[in-house]
This record gives structure tokens, C-alpha cells and sequence, in this order.
């Protein structure tokens, strides 16, 4: 399977039978700094509903659109009930952690996450292969929570995500504060990765992908 990097908190990720799955599609503006997601896709996921993670009209082919536990084209999509802020949701609102399965990896998508997981969650969340997370802050966990975050579900592969880059006029921190201090890490020239269910490594890799947008 292919997880690419589109940009803020939006993949593509593309089955080895050809299903395609976009992540938290965006509104493209000025302040994001990104360009217009056009993708195809069979489905798209939605964290919660803000501007920057909801745009499912702009994502081609007339996708099912995944908002709660489900089961599409064969992947079984569990939705893990957070909040956006470390206040039960009281200032931004609710979030969800979209934990899947696509070609025997592991995948978890974990939108605006707001807050340290509570041991519910980790459980509910189960193993992970792949954790897609906000690092950036203010609007999300920042760096040091994103660390604890990936200390509870321990991943092997680690992408991270919403910081602020290029001409982004978000009010986040980049990526250098969450890569501090951590080993295994891979800068990659590439918005692209193919990873193969038991042929990760054992010790976790985070992987800085280029955003293709």
C-alpha cells in the first residue's frame, strides 16, 4: 500500500487492489499555503467538521464519505470518540480518531486531536502500525503532547502532521519541535511512501514527508 502526503492533515492512501482513501480533505486559501486537493477517491475520511478537515466536495468520483465506524470496500473504519481541545471538547469542539486496516497495516488517522489519550482510548484504538498526528500546536496537541501521544500507541511508523510550512500563515509551530531530540528520523525528498504489512521495522520510524500540494 502508498500513503501520500497531500498536505496538512490530508493523505491518500491507495490499496494494493487500487482503493483509494483521502484523509481529512481541506479547503484551500491564502493562509493554508497549499494548493486545491483534486484527488479521486472511493472514500474520504472527516476527523470533524472544520473547514480545513471537511472539504469532501473537493475529493473526484463521488466517494462514501466515513464519519463514524463503518466498514467500506472491505475496511473496517473505527472511529475513536476525542476532543480538539484538552477541555472535553468545550472550546473546539469534538474529534475523531479513525483507526483502519488497509493490505494487513494498520493505520490511524488522528485528525485534530486535542489532548493526551485516556486509557479507553488507547484501547480502543488498539495496535497501530502507521499513526498519521498533529504536531504543531495551538489548534491541536504540540510537540511535547504529540511525544506522549505516540509513547501510548507505539507505532512503527510515525507521519507527522498540521505544522505549520511553506506559506502557511497558521499560527502553529513546524515540524522541527516534535523531531528534537528524536532518533530514526527519516527527511524524506518524497510526498510518497509504500510500506508492506511485516516488513516494518520494529523500532519506530518518523517519517517527514514533502506535502505534494
Amino acid at each position: 500500500m502508498k500513503i501520500k502526503y497531500l498536505a496538512h492533515s490530508a493523505f491518500l492512501i491507495t490499496s494494493e487492489k487500487g482503493t483509494r482513501i483521502v484523509t481529512d480533505p481541506y479547503t484551500a486559501s491564502p493562509g493554508m499555503g497549499y494548493g486545491a486537493i483534486a484527488e479521486t477517491a472511493d472514500i474520504v475520511t472527516v476527523s470533524h467538521e472544520h473547514g480545513d478537515h471537511n472539504n469532501v466536495s473537493a475529493v473526484k468520483g463521488n466517494p462514501k464519505i466515513v464519519k463514524t465506524s463503518t466498514n467500506v470496500k472491505d475496511i473496517v473504519f473505527i472511529a475513536v470518540p476525542t476532543s480538539h481541545d484538552d477541555q472535553g471538547g468545550s472550546q473546539r469542539g469534538e474529534n475523531t480518531i479513525f483507526c483502519f486496516e488497509v493490505d494487513g497495516v494498520k493505520m490511524c488517522h488522528a485528525g485534530d486531536l486535542g489532548h493526551e489519550l485516556t486509557a479507553e482510548q488507547v484501547k480502543a484504538t488498539g495496535n497501530v502500525d502507521v499513526l498519521m498526528i498533529p504536531v504543531g500546536g495551538f489548534f491541536t496537541i504540540d510537540a511535547k503532547t504529540a511525544g506522549k501521544v505516540v509513547d501510548q500507541l507505539k507505532p512503527k511508523v510515525i507521519l507527522p502532521m498540521h505544522y505549520k510550512m511553506g506559506k502557511s500563515n497558521f499560527p502553529i509551530a513546524g515540524v522541527e519541535d516534535f523531531l528534537k531530540g528524536k532518533s530514526n528520523v527519516i527527511r524524506s525528498n518524497d510526498s510518497e511512501i509504500e510500506l508492506e504489512a511485516g516488513k516494518l521495522t520494529n523500532t519506530a520510524e518518523i517519517v517527514v514527508l514533502k506535502p505534494s500540494l
